[in-house]
């Protein structure tokens, strides 16, 4: 089963300077919304897929890291504590049990299983219960970023109309860019967690075309001759997110030091094949 990318985690330290980042270029982004172990979120939803613009709310309610028990909050905070940026690539699930199964037989290292429900805040202040199942993995490769499957319990709550409506004309993820210094290092981990093992190797990286997007690892010569941005210092490292823009004539490149961290392409809808 291959899975496609559901979301990416981009941590920040100030949640609506954040969004109004976002908004500044086009976006709509969703109201402000809490998680019951310290952070906040809001959310820019595409066709199947959201940025979730992530921050420490109340640190005090997050939990610690306990044996196989993920803490979400604790690895954000610990994340915003090195740097901003895109912390968590995120697949979609459609059977959290089989995604733990796959995982397992793989021999990758699975934490318990992460369930929650919230109540979510709409664009004409209506409010609704979203929930979530989430299966994390370990990336011994990439021991400062996360990977999860996430479950939607409740899609036809969560997914807004108006949500996905931009007026730049934002539809649909095109690619993530991890950027390492030897992008075969991540060949094994990102064919068993996308459960995509056809992949296209090259001298300037990797890359895993999922049913929703493609995750491509660059080293950072490869990744600053395809963008014409220098590479993050850490690595390795979520460098970059692109989305198909409808009505966007030619490419623009967002650096990641006015983004919070992540490099933002937007792609002309039609180049996207």
């Amino acid at each position: 089963m291959v899975r496609g990318l559901d979301h990416l985690v981009v941590a920040v330290k100030d949640l609506n300077a954040a969004a109004a980042a976002w908004e500044d270029l086009g976006f709509t982004v969703t109201p402000q919304a809490f998680h019951p172990w310290g952070t906040t979120n809001r959310l820019v939803q595409l066709d199947g897929f959201f940025v979730e613009l992530l921050s420490v709310a109340e640190a005090a309610k997050i939990p610690p890291f306990e044996g196989k028990s993920f803490s979400f909050g604790r690895f954000n905070q610990e994340f915003l504590e090195r740097r901003e940026g895109a912390s968590m690539i995120v697949l979609e699930s459609q059977d959290p049990a089989r995604d733990r199964q796959d995982f397992e037989r793989l021999g990758l290292r699975v934490f318990d299983p992460f369930s929650f429900e919230r109540t979510a805040t709409f664009q004409d202040g209506t409010t609704g219960k979203v929930g979530f199942d989430l299966t994390i993995v370990g990336n011994p490769a990439a021991p400062g970023l996360g990977f999860f499957t996430c479950h939607n319990r409740y899609p036809d709550v969560f997914w807004r109309p108006e949500a996905k409506i931009h007026p730049n004309g934002a539809k649909s993820v095109d690619h993530i860019i991890m950027v390492d210094a030897d992008p075969s290092d991540h060949h094994e981990f990102l064919g068993g967690f996308t459960g995509q093992r056809e992949m296209r190797a090259t001298s300037l990286g990797l890359e895993l075309k999922t049913p929703r997007g493609t995750i491509t690892v660059l080293s950072p010569v490869a990744y600053r001759q395809l963008t014409g941005e220098s590479a993050p210092e850490a690595l390795p490292s979520i460098a970059a997110l692109a989305i198909g823009c409808a009505g966007l004539e030619t490419r623009h490149v967002y650096p990641a030091e006015k983004m919070n961290g992540l490099t933002l392409i937007l792609e002309p809808l039609k180049a996207i094949s």
